[in-house]
């Protein structure tokens, strides 16, 4: 009997043997494959962790330059920030803020530089196309029309139509076109929701440039009979 057992046990040795001997290498690269995987993706997961962290404490030192309204450090700041974590979405955020700051401080083409570099470097279309419609507010308040209109002919989400449109009519109305800035209000006006602040906004536009939307006829403009 145990030396039946016996015959059966060596039999089963020689078939893993065997089995081992025809896969083992194979099974052995898949387990490497696998685990490798794992370890690259806890790695991974490691390492985003550590540059949100680290992109999050920059993004703190460049508020605080811009709470100091100091040019230079704010320069430094958003260098640092734009070198080392350009990639993650407190940089982007940080690209706006900077670039707010240096249009108040006056610096104009400071803030087009860093609305630029929002539009061109992220990679959430909201961030580009919040960084492309103030670098096209900018270039028309410098009559720059020629490129704020290749901004503004650019790639945006739906959602933003209404903004792309007025901020067209303003180029227009900014070259004196009546026509198509009234053609461009007139588009923003409808696509806002009827409760939204901005929509008043462009109500004014509109009135200002003899049209009524809300009856649709022309009105004479405020202040002329």
């Amino acid at each position: 009997m145990a030396n039946h057992l016996d015959l059966e046990e060596q039999e089963q040795l020689d078939q893993l043997r065997h089995f081992w001997k025809q896969y083992g290498n194979l099974i052995s690269w898949g387990l490497i494959v696998v685990f490798g995987a794992l370890a690259s993706w806890n790695f991974y997961q490691y390492w985003q962790r550590s540059q949100a962290t680290q992109a999050a404490a920059m993004y703190d030192e460049v508020e605080r330059a811009v709470r100091g309204a100091d040019g230079a450090k704010i320069d430094r700041a958003f260098t640092d920030m734009k070198d080392r974590f350009s990639s993650t979405t407190f940089a982007q955020q940080a690209g706006l803020l900077v670039a707010k700051e240096y249009y108040e401080l006056g610096n104009r083409d400071a803030a087009k530089a860093a609305l630029s570099w929002v539009a061109e470097k992220s990679s959430d279309p909201g961030y580009q196309s919040v960084a492309k419609l103030r670098l096209a507010g900018i270039l028309i308040e410098t009559k720059a029309f020629d490129d704020a209109m290749k901004v503004l002919a650019g790639t945006f989400p739906v959602n933003f139509d209404a903004l792309v449109a007025d901020r067209k009519g303003d180029l227009f109305f900014a070259q004196g076109k009546k026509p198509q800035a009234i053609e461009e209000y007139s588009k923003a006006y409808t696509l806002f929701d009827e409760f939204t602040e901005y929509r008043r906004l462009v109500e004014v536009k509109l009135n200002s440039l003899g049209i009524d939307p809300r009856s649709g006829n022309n009105v004479a403009p405020e202040g002329k009979k």
